[in-house]
């Protein structure tokens, strides 16, 4: 393959002439310059070239069979390393595939860039039919943090770093970075472009909260006879594990993880109230929000779920504009997790008052009483599995391996296993997120396994598994240590299911029966797996583990074991004059 800036410079050395360099090359360079060092994409035009120059200067590009799934790969890559992922697609309709990720990236506050070719601008701004013809940054715009195009070679290491820049500072979010083909081929000198390259300085800068605003918070902490913690995703977003383990611990208040926040302290802590959600939301007077949201994934702070009993807010965010969002803030800690952490630690001192032994004793007593409840249902080896047998095995292995990454998504599958499987370790596992989005699973195995080397056990729901079930090539292709565990019910939320209208289709949530999901595994050279029992599912993950081979294991699940839409069925609307 030629490279026309190499041939250029070739030749240039040899008449006695000046170095030069092109697009394609600034690109690269800016990019590295930034401690950029991985790239998840689709190639096409016009980036196959990029990709393929990208190699060869040392960045890993690992190329996806959809753009959506480069880019949660790149999200949840930004997630684990808090820089920003990069996902590069080509123009047009492989941008609208990247685009869904880049949304989902800044709803969930993943730093990201999503670098797409695109058509010339002087024929898409004259709607003239250009090969993929399309104004994408004005699409990308409402649907990210920052959007921005370069057009000129000289300024691809500002637009570069300003992406950088936008994606991790203050709340971080999705980017988009517009790159037109022409600016590829451009040609400048290569001293000049050097000089135009941007190493970005303190890209994220630490945000003090007001003295004032600690001393709030810690008076409203005090007055409380029911305290509680909610610890979001983005306290394990901010790597400041130890102080958040010291706060939690010093104040001896009960806490409550979400999803993707459990593991900051092992869910076995003796302040974990994880197994007396219900009873902690309805009954504490005084509740400090740490990187999570009121949104409706804690019923916006209101309504059956939070009871009666009056309650106070302390929340700590690094956007002012997320205070109040749905209830009144009493104690709003504005800045960044960090800072705001061991800005209470300092100021609670060494004589801390504990929290009234009464409230310790209710919630370890109903925490005791549910997980004793629980424990039966996690030791059952029937067949065919329902979830609670399935999963209490999967639930034994994350605790023997406790470094595993966990990969989740589905209905009922991703349901059960937030409260059913305990992690022990900070950002283990990875799921849904805000959105709720199915079709993360393989782009995020992929990329924890490439970020972190560890090994990744990704459990779907046979839904969930079809939206990125081609990427167990790519897993396969890059011989990722990645066993999947694809929960197989024959359908979506059940496989009971039938046509109303007594027809010959399948009914709407219904797949075809007793598929084969190892079949597909084992045809791109990985291995695969039949398990029809909770013991045999233990013996079959146990041994992917080992492997570190691209494993699946096709799990069959009693199809009568679901339940509609899982624990957030509430939100389906209901007919009311529908014929029955």
């Amino acid at each position: 393959m030629s490279d026309p800036a190499l041939d250029t410079l070739a030749s240039g050395e040899a008449a006695g002439q000046q170095e030069l360099t092109d697009g394609f090359h600034l690109i690269i360079d800016a990019l590295k310059l930034n401690g950029i060092k991985t790239i998840y994409n689709v190639p096409g035009i016009p980036i196959t070239d990029l990709g393929r120059y990208m190699q060869a200067a040392g960045l890993r590009v690992l190329s996806f069979r959809h753009e959506q799934h480069a880019g949660y790969a790149a999200a949840i890559a930004g997630f684990l390393t808090q820089k920003p992922g990069i996902c590069m697609t080509v123009s047009a309709p492989g941008f609208l595939n990247g685009l869904t990720s880049l949304a989902h990236a800044t709803t969930n506050c993943y730093p990201m860039i999503l670098i797409s070719g695109s058509s010339e601008r002087e024929i898409v701004d004259l709607q003239q039919g250009d090969y993929e013809e399309m104004d994408q940054l004005a699409v990308a715009k409402p649907l990210c943090k920052a959007a921005y195009r370069v057009l000129h070679a000289e300024d691809i290491g500002i637009g570069i770093a300003r992406a950088i820049r936008a994606a991790v500072s203050g709340r971080p979010g999705g980017v988009y970075l517009d790159l037109p083909a022409k600016l590829m081929g451009q040609v400048m000198d290569a001293e000049a472009g050097r000089k135009s390259l941007v190493k970005v300085i303190d890209a994220a800068p630490a945000q003090i909260p007001a003295p004032d605003a600690v001393k709030r918070a810690l008076d409203v902490l005090k007055g409380a006879k029911k305290p509680l913690i909610i610890l979001g995703k983005g306290a394990a977003y901010a790597q400041v594990d130890d102080d958040i383990r010291a706060l939690v611990e010093k104040s001896g208040i009960p806490y409550l993880p979400m999803s993707m926040a459990k593991g900051l302290l092992p869910d076995d802590h003796p302040q974990s109230a994880g197994p007396a959600r219900s009873l902690v939301l309805k009954e504490a007077d005084v509740v400090m929000l740490i990187g999570a949201r009121l949104n409706w994934l804690l019923s916006h702070g209101k309504g059956k779920q939070w009871g009666t009993a009056p309650k106070k807010f302390i929340h700590i965010d690094i956007d002012p504009k997320e205070m109040d969002s749905n209830v009144e803030i009493a104690a709003p800690l504005v800045g960044d997790i960090g800072s705001c952490v061991s800005a209470l630690l300092e100021g609670m001192g060494g004589n801390w008052v504990q929290p009234p032994a009464e409230w310790i004793n209710t919630v370890k007593e109903k925490k005791d009483g549910n997980i004793a409840k629980m424990a039966p249902r996690l030791r059952n080896n029937n067949v065919p599995m329902d979830f609670h047998g399935a999963l209490g095995a999967l639930r034994d292995i994350i605790a023997e391996r406790p470094d595993t990454i966990l990969v989740n998504e589905g209905a009922n599958t991703l349901d059960f296993a937030r409260s059913i499987i305990d992690m022990y370790k900070p950002r283990k596992r990875l799921d849904v997120g805000t959105w709720g989005v199915m079709g993360i699973g393989m782009g995020q195995a992929v990329a924890a396994a490439v970020e972190t080397g560890c090994p990744v056990l990704a459990v779907e729901g046979d839904s969930a598994f079809g939206f990125s079930g081609m990427e167990i090539e790519t897993i396969c292709r890059y011989n990722l240590p990645v066993c999947v565990v694809v929960f197989n019910n024959n359908g979506i939320y059940r496989g009971t299911d039938v046509n109303p209208s007594g027809g010959s289709d399948a009914a709407t949530t219904v797949f075809v029966k007793d598929s084969r999901y190892d079949k597909m595994m084992e045809a791109f050279g990985g291995v695969g797996y039949y398990a029809t029992s909770p013991d045999e599912l233990s013996r079959a993950v146990k041994e992917a583990l080992d492997s570190g081979k691209p494993s699946l294991v096709n799990a069959v699940i009693d199809e009568k074991a679901g339940t509609e839409s899982g624990r957030i069925g509430n939100l389906n609307p209901q007919s009311v004059v529908s014929k029955k």
